[in-house]
């Protein structure tokens, strides 16, 4: 029985799709919070430095 789920569990046959797809949903869920979190700080960082600009120019 032990040498039965020994060989169930060391089969890597058919799960490489299942984990294709699992990777590519956490790397997806991590590219989307990355967008999400720098791109508003971004925005942020880059309407200051347009603000600074701005009020700084001549004329």
């Amino acid at each position: 029985m032990l040498a039965a789920l020994t060989l169930m569990f060391r089969d890597e046959e058919g799960a490489t799709m299942t984990e294709y797809g699992i990777l590519i949903a956490l790397i997806a869920l991590v590219a989307f919070s990355a967008v999400q979190l720098f791109g508003i700080n971004l925005a942020t960082l880059f309407g200051g430095f347009a603000t600074v600009v701005h009020t700084s120019a001549p004329g």
